[in-house]
């Protein structure tokens, strides 16, 4: 692909985030897009088969990806558990805070066929992205650290309080002071840390 339909294509993503962001996921269309893009809505079309597909290419190469390496930044899969926990905590949240957009579709991902049908579409596997914090669970599990939980509750565990901060981190940038700090963070991610431990 030349430059220029490079710089283009990017673009139409970024603007499809950013119109997700502001008009909900159900809004996004093909038409609002390209008028935004201020391009064709063929020229979408020839990159895209449809909305699905441009949501689920999207959520996998421009949102998942980023996440991931950003999460993943500086960590050690077999650190001590609370260290562990808390590097991810601290990524995640400085990660997503920067990156509204991005946080908006991974909590669409969530909620919607979104999630599974990307997963499908890619013949992704649980464990294909976070392996090393699917890596660092197992290790604590195995070293009697942390409770034999399945997968999916450690990960609940893990990531849904810190997304739930996030989550209020954004309602209070509306208000006239911000109450979800990086110290909150860490106070929160301790009491998750010993709600895990044996």
């Amino acid at each position: 692909m030349r430059p220029k339909n490079l710089e283009k294509e990017e673009a139409i993503r970024t603007i499809a985030l950013q119109m997700i962001a502001e008009e909900g996921l159900e809004n996004l269309s093909m038409q609002k897009l390209a008028k935004a893009a201020n391009v064709s809505p063929r020229t979408i079309y020839i990159k895209y088969e449809n909305k699905e597909d441009l949501l689920i290419t999207l959520f996998i190469e421009d949102v998942l990806g980023a996440y991931e390496k950003a999460v993943l930044a500086d960590f050690n899969p077999e650190a001590d558990f609370a260290q562990g926990v808390k590097k991810i905590w601290l990524n995640t949240f400085n990660y997503l805070k920067e990156n509204r957009n991005s946080f908006i579709l991974l909590q669409y991902g969530k909620s919607s066929p979104l999630l599974n049908k990307a997963f499908q579409k890619q013949n992704i596997e649980q464990g294909h992205f976070f392996a090393p914090i699917l890596h660092f669970l197992q290790f604590n599990v195995s070293k009697d650290i942390i409770r034999d939980f399945p997968h999916d509750i450690h990960r609940a565990m893990l990531f849904s309080p810190l997304l739930e901060l996030v989550n209020e981190y954004f309602d209070y940038q509306q208000r006239p002071e911000q109450i979800i700090t990086e110290k909150i963070i860490v106070e929160c991610c301790e009491a998750v840390i010993k709600g895990m431990l044996k």
